[in-house]
Order: structure tokens, then sequence, then C-alpha cells
């Protein structure tokens, strides 16, 4: 039997570093996906449904703005026509020597999900801007889309302080550790393997680590692991033997153990228990 793989969506193909477009306005559910390595900002101005990010559920009350991280799992479902906007971008897209305001904003900007906003607030002017500049392609495109986009983070910021959000930013070695996390797990299952990817010892990593999020290499590995787990436990209709074998476990022991320890559920326990 063939292992069903969670789908994985590339919607920037042939070198793009960035794209917008207009939200799809149609009523479909869409099947759990993956974004390949890119950031997804989407701005709902109507639309009510649900959307699911990993494993919270968002009532969608448009306008609002939501933003997803490369790996993150999600998909839709709503009830009545959405409209809005789509912004995919790849960190290459910037320069990192000459546009660190702009990577700042959108580090600041990676600590929310979700931002409620009031119709006044909806950043429709911007957007429209960076959509036409975008289809125009034109001489100074690219500038000038940049400093729309560096407006409308700003924006978002802005809103945000009102609302929930973590703090302190990102440490840079961490940002790589999030980011090598979402490529290479669950192929990779040791800090040592990762330290060795970011040229750094385990014991920085760790405390990196710790510094930055109040745990361990490892239990983030571990967490991020089980995250990939449930995906597949609860999206899939994999037995566990492949479960196991997809997520690089040495045996089908190991991987039960491993989810047990984790969940106080075995894999078959936790998938009955959420469709019952």
């Amino acid at each position: 039997m063939e292992n069903k793989q969670i789908d994985t969506k590339n919607k920037l193909d042939d070198g793009l570093s960035f794209k917008i477009s207009r939200f799809k306005e149609q009523i479909k559910k869409t099947k759990p996906h993956k974004h390949d390595e890119y950031y997804e900002l989407i701005f709902l101005s109507e639309g009510e449904g649900f959307h699911c990010i990993e494993s919270e559920k968002f009532l969608v009350t448009a306008p609002e703005f939501y933003f997803l991280k490369p790996g993150q799992l999600h998909f839709w479902q709503f009830t009545s026509i959405p409209k809005g906007f789509v912004i995919l971008f790849k960190e290459a897209e910037f320069d990192a020597l000459k546009e660190n305001d702009l990577l700042e904003l959108y580090h600041q900007l990676t600590k929310t999900t979700r931002i409620e906003l009031k119709v006044e607030q909806f950043p429709g002017i911007l957007l429209n801007e960076i959509l036409n500049e975008y289809n125009w392609n034109a001489s100074y495109s690219q500038p000038i889309i940049h400093g729309l986009l560096k407006a409308l983070l700003g924006k978002l910021l802005q809103i945000s302080e009102d609302q929930p959000h973590q703090s302190g930013l990102p440490q840079s070695t961490y940002d790589k550790f999030h980011q090598l996390l979402v490529k290479e797990c669950p192929r990779l299952h040791k800090v040592n393997q990762f330290a060795d990817l970011l040229n750094t010892t385990p014991q920085n990593l760790n405390a990196v680590c710790r510094k930055q999020t109040n745990r361990s290499a490892s239990e983030i590995i571990t967490a991020q692991i089980l995250i990939e787990a449930k995906r597949y436990i609860l999206h899939t209709d994999n037995t566990v033997n492949e479960i196991a074998e997809i997520l690089s476990f040495s045996d089908t022991s190991n991987f039960v153990k491993f989810f047990r320890k984790a969940e106080g559920l075995t894999p078959i326990q936790f998938r009955e228990k959420h469709f019952q």
C-alpha cells in the first residue's frame, strides 16, 4: 500500500520569491495542506466559516488577517463567499543588508497568527496598490512594492499592539534552527544533527532555544515530530506502521512509545478519540 502524504503546496514556482493575488471567491472546503518554504499573508475583507491552523480552529469573522509560516498545516471551510488578498513571499525576496528594517518588521509579525480588523482598518488601498504594481511589473516596481509592504507590515504591527502576542525578537540562530526544523523534521530527530547543520554545538543550540522559548532544542524537536505525527494520524488513513516509517522512526514500537509518552495515548487511541 502506498503511503498517503499530506500535500505540500508550492505556489511560488518558476523561481518566484513574491506573489500577490486576490483570494479565490468561491465556497470550497480545502484539504489539509502545508506550504513549501514560503510565508503567506491572508487578508479577508469578507467571508464566513472556519480556518484551521494546525490544531487550532478559528471562526472566520472578516475583516481579519492571518500569518502562515513555512510548513504550517491549514485548511478552510467557508460558508459564504470569501473576498480579500493573498501575499506569498520567501525571505530571499528581501536584501538582508539593505532592507533590514523590512526584515525586522516581518520577523516581529511572525509572532502573530491572526489579527482581527475593524472595517476601517482593512488595508484595501495598500493591497490594491501592491497588486497593481505587481501586475504592471515595470521598472522600479520591486522597490515600490517593498516600500508599500513596509507600510503594510508596520500598519499590521500597529493594530496588533492591542492584541496578545509573544514578546522578544527571534535570535538569528534560533530563526535558522526553526527554518531547518520545518524543512528537515521529521527526517532528523537529534539535537546534534541540527547543530551540525547550523555549524554550532548542541550546547549552544540548547542555550539559544532556552533563551528564546524556555525549552531545550530537544523539546522543540520533539514537539515538531509530535505535530507531524498528529497530522498523519488525523488527516490520513495511513496505518501506524506507515506513519512510523514516514516519520523516520527505526521501528513502529519506538514510535508508539514516543507518542504514548507525549500524549498518554497510543496513535490508534488518539485517532479513535478524535473520530468518535
